[in-house]
Parts: structure tokens; sequence; C-alpha cells
């Protein structure tokens, strides 16, 4: 594998990275009923059931992980893979939700602001170094192609 895809693989998982973050943020307050519990109250079980059929689920939040993609001696630059946050959500008080349970709570995204900023400003300074690779790896060629001809 060359430099040059390396370091598009490196682009790559950092758009990813941003996409995934940017989803989350958009999300974060997407709220929906709690999912039915796998309790011994059916009564209660069967009445989120139907509050769950007729509310759609709270957004569920991603993540992203980075592995290596090398086998061996060979480099072979990085692969990010999607999953989904567990658990995915947070019992929230939302007495006003149409969809809140007797108690007043609701399901909402477990997502964490703080974590998915630091995943944006991460995604940014991949940007930068990978296509300060790129660049440098464009200028050493062509002075190498300068100095053979």
């Amino acid at each position: 594998m060359s430099i040059f895809s390396i370091a598009t693989s490196g682009l790559s998982a950092a758009s990813l990275r941003v996409n995934v973050a940017a989803s989350n943020i958009a999300n974060v307050r997407t709220t929906g009923p709690l999912p039915a519990s796998g309790g011994s109250d059916t009564s209660a079980g069967a009445a989120s059931s139907s509050t769950n059929s007729t509310y759609p689920a709270a957004y569920v939040p991603l993540r992203v992980d980075q592995v290596d993609q090398s086998s061996g001696s060979m480099p072979g630059g990085t692969k990010a893979v999607v999953s989904t946050v567990s658990p995915s959500y947070i019992a929230q008080s939302d007495p006003g939700a149409p969809f809140a349970n007797q108690d007043g709570l609701v399901a909402a995204p477990n997502v964490d602001i703080t974590r998915e900023f630091a995943e944006l400003a991460a995604a940014k300074y991949s940007f930068i170094a990978n296509t300060k690779v790129i660049q440098a790896y464009s200028e050493t060629t062509e002075s190498l192609l300068d100095i053979t001809t």
C-alpha cells in the first residue's frame, strides 16, 4: 500500500468521525419512550409497548472505532468502524412529553457533548496531518521527477 493510500484512509476515517459526531450532536435532544422492561410487571410492560409503537424511539448514538489495517510487515493505513453506543439511552425526566412513562421519564440518547467535540477536534487534526502527508508526498515526487529530467 502506498503512502498516498495510507493518508487517504486516514482522511476517510476522519471524515467518518466528523459525520458521526455531527449526527450525535444534532440528535442529542431526540428523545423517545423508554423501551419496555423485561420485568414481571406485565401491566407496565404492556403500557410501555403500546406507547412504544405509537411514538418513534429515541435516537441511537453512534461511535467510531479506528483500527490499524497493517498485515505483518505491510503497512496498510487505518479503517474506521461505526457501532452503536452502549447503553444507547439514559432515562431523563420530561413529564410533559406525550410518551413519558408514569414516572415522567423518557429515553434520551446517551450522548456526551464533551466527547463529541473532542472527536471533532481529533478529526480536525487528523485531516491536517494526513493532508500534510499527501502534500509532502506530492512535493517529494515532484522534486524526484525534476531531478531525473
